[in-house]
């Protein structure tokens, strides 16, 4: 399968528009950069990636039942209405566990306001390392004439939580480390899962896994994901 290791994601976010709710405040802004310089000048993302595309086993079964490898996900929102799926692309992605430590610190020596801007740093730079994970699957589909369609993690309204560690496990998880605890939460903290569509002819998906959030017209990783 493959891994990716130590991806520099750092400089992404640093170059990338500031997000909205933060740019209205100069504060904040300043509290991003000192965060966003700490991270570099104390090495606290360590960004690692692995995915694989698991070809589906049969045909998707009552309720969007998915045979993949023997396991099985209740994904509906995956089975396409035209076209054929004929793989899931399963991915995790971590930032390690120096960034959570450090925020932790913060909160402990009551550097309040520097230690939220930290964790939504982290946010930022996980929220890019799983785009760059879905880059390269998206790459891999299309060399084999495929297509993606379609986004869901574990506890998505169309993903329950407790598929979790069936995505874990096909997507290789323990070649990055990453484990699941047993409240579901992924260990290191600052990690994500991806579950994606895979077959020929998809049509474009026209729902979103933000669609029922409520913070959706907030939040700024809903928006670049349109």
């Amino acid at each position: 399968m493959p891994v990716i290791n130590d991806v520099d994601v750092l400089r992404e976010v640093e170059r990338s528009r500031v997000p909205p709710q933060i740019a209205r405040h100069d504060r904040l802004v300043a509290l991003r950069e000192q965060a966003l310089a700490m991270v570099g000048e104390l090495g606290l993302a360590h960004a690692r990636a692995c995915w694989r595309i698991v070809a589906l086993q049969g045909e998707p079964g009552r309720i969007g039942r998915l045979c993949l490898e023997g396991r099985h996900l209740v994904a509906p929102w995956l089975v396409p209405a035209s076209g054929q799926l004929t793989a899931v692309a399963c991915a995790v992605a971590t930032l390690g566990d120096s960034l959570e430590r450090q925020v932790s610190a913060l909160f402990a020596g009551r550097r309040v306001s520097l230690a939220v801007a930290l964790d939504s740093v982290g946010n930022e730079l996980l929220f890019a390392v799983s785009r760059r994970v879905q880059d390269r699957m998206l790459a891999a589909a299309r060399k084999q004439g495929l297509t993606v369609a379609g986004e869901l993690r574990a506890g998505d309204p169309g993903l329950a939580l407790e598929a979790q560690q069936t995505v874990l496990d096909l997507a290789g998880a323990v070649e990055i480390g990453l484990t699941l605890t047993r409240t579901s939460m992924m260990s290191p903290t600052k990690s994500t899962s991806i579950v994606q569509g895979v077959g020929l002819a998809l049509p474009v998906q026209t729902w979103s896994r933000c669609d029922n959030c409520h913070s959706r017209e907030r939040c700024p990783f809903a928006r670049d994901a349109r």
